[in-house]
């Protein structure tokens, strides 16, 4: 009896303390809506030195109110806005989403081919045919519209075709970007006709009506006079019109570009159902922070102080806008960086700095020589593209030759040339999954977009391509950028411990309560909220 007395009394107490257990779980809601918020070529560094020049709700706010995870990576290399973008929304690598990079070898018509380039679809606002079929797998925005059937809403607004593009993935409401020609808001009939409320706000508010009496000079004389570069040229002060054959262009890498992409934005704030209810919305915006008409650092010291300054502006008026319409509780920003900056040119050798010019066209020419001394006549390297080489491989079948044993020989061949620190064929990529030392260059080969043949030129030294003059240098300096979330719930707090942006998706995706994409196996940030 003593025995079933307190059975009695036990029960009860196990199922008081299971209910306590379940109220201490709090079950965050899904936020009305999300913003992916990419930066292209944000710096930590730059972020940091202008901060006694921004205001309280920018960048500020971020770090203030954010969680910050400090020290982000790219799981690749030769990372560019595209493959930043496309890696972000795929949480994979190019090796898997297909998208190497802004432009790429086509192997069928020998020719560069654009990332979002497809004939088969036409673009309002200007002569151009971009979709976004040339990305492999699922976005996060893609699974957003699957798990909701469709009733998501999702649009992408960037200064360029292809962020715009790749950050909408293939299931968008729509993905606008600034036409290089006409000006317009651009937008491709991949994702359907014009919306109507774009068109009501480009009849408008027309960035080509504006153009000409815009003028760019320094925000505030703070930003004039603020002096954080160790430059040889005299710090001034700078005011750009926008009037030449080049002026959209020249636009979309000035600072004066990000209020337009808000402005944009704003309309579609205004005007649409975006995070209205209780169905999670998916809104991507890419801003600009790189240099004037890409220009070195050393020669526009000053605009690219105010492109910071005009940025944090930008981002405290968008989390202003965001407030207004859903609430700091009912929305999930995240913001982070593409993770590279322009390359620059220096001569080296007056500073007895180890440097020199491998011509990938020369390498080429060598190659294809030695290759018909071993095999006899034929053209057997096709074309070359950045550093890669590509190989006639219908020749190679046609003459019974072992693709392995060819590339072998070739990589034998271009070790031996001067400025040259590795040769990595596409054979021994495909076969090293997680060998130390190659992996991030295998994530960022793929096996239909990339080169037979990687030559990896040492740092310091240029690479000339002779037939198109394209010339780039070398550096393989790491560069410091976060990833930072805010909103919806999200515990504040700075974290030292290095990620990778590919966990970026998943964890949107567990914010949402939805599939990852498809191609992703990265985990999501823990302990987030």
């Amino acid at each position: 009896m003593l025995r079933k007395k307190n059975y009695r009394f036990l029960t009860p107490l196990i199922m008081a303390l299971a209910w306590a257990n379940l109220e201490a779980q709090t079950v965050h809601p899904v936020p009305r809506l999300v913003v992916n918020v990419m930066i292209d070529q944000l710096r930590a560094d730059y972020m940091e030195a202008f901060s006694t020049l921004y205001g309280n709700d920018g960048f500020n706010k971020i770090l203030r109110e954010g969680r910050i995870y400090a020290d982000a990576a790219y799981p690749f290399t030769n990372v560019d806005r595209a493959s930043a973008v496309a890696s972000v929304m795929t949480g994979t690598v190019p090796y898997d989403n297909g998208i190497v990079g802004n432009r790429w070898m086509d192997r069928k018509t020998l020719r560069p081919a654009y990332c979002v380039d497809d004939v088969s679809y036409d673009c309002w606002g200007g002569d151009t045919h971009y979709a976004a079929t040339t990305l492999n797998v699922s976005t996060i925005t893609d699974e957003l519209k699957v798990a909701t059937g469709g009733r998501a809403l999702v649009y992408s607004v960037a200064p360029e075709a292809d962020a715009a593009i790749l950050g909408a993935g293939h299931a968008a409401d729509a993905a606008f970007w600034i036409d290089d020609v006409t000006g317009q808001w651009s937008c491709t009939s991949y994702y359907g006709d014009y919306p109507g409320w774009a068109l009501a706000d480009e009849e408008i508010d027309r960035l080509p009506g504006r153009i000409a009496g815009m003028t760019w000079s320094p925000i505030s004389p703070l930003v004039g006079n603020f002096n954080f570069f160790i430059s040889p040229y005299e710090s001034k002060g700078f005011k750009h019109k926008f009037s030449d054959e080049r002026r959209y262009r020249s636009f979309k890498s000035s600072a004066c570009v990000n209020a337009e992409v808000n402005n944009f934005v704003r309309h579609c704030l205004n005007t649409t159902e975006v995070g209205e209810d209780v169905v999670t919305d998916f809104l991507a915006i890419t801003y600009y922070a790189g240099t004037f008409n890409h220009q070195p650092v050393s020669e526009v010291p000053v605009e690219l102080q105010d492109t910071y300054v005009r940025l944090d502006i930008e981002l405290a008026n968008l989390m202003k806008m965001l407030d207004a319409k859903v609430g700091t509780d009912n929305y999930l920003l995240v913001l982070t960086s593409t993770g590279y900056t322009d390359g620059e040119i220096t001569d080296l050798s007056k500073f007895r700095i180890p440097t020199g010019t491998f011509s990938i066209t020369r390498a080429s020419a060598l190659l294809n020589m030695y290759l018909m001394a071993v095999y006899g006549a034929g053209q057997y390297v096709e074309t070359e593209f950045g550093s890669q080489l590509f190989l006639n491989q219908k020749l190679i079948e046609d003459k019974q030759l072992n693709l392995g044993d060819v590339l072998t020989r070739c990589e034998a061949f271009l070790i031996q040339m001067a400025g040259v620190r590795d040769v990595f064929t596409s054979q021994r990529l495909a076969l090293s999954s997680g060998a130390e030392g190659i992996g991030r260059l295998r994530n960022s080969f793929n096996q239909m977009r990339s080169g037979d043949i990687f030559i990896e030129v040492a740092p310091g030294w240029k690479v000339l391509n002779e037939e198109t003059f394209e010339e780039t240098q070398v550096r393989a300096s790491y560069l410091s950028f976060p990833i930072c979330l805010l909103g919806n719930n999200v515990r504040p707090e700075t974290i030292k411990t290095p990620v990778t942006v590919d966990c970026i998706a998943p964890t949107l995706a567990r914010f949402m309560r939805i599939r990852a994409p498809n191609a992703c196996s990265a985990a999501p940030l823990s302990a987030v909220r």
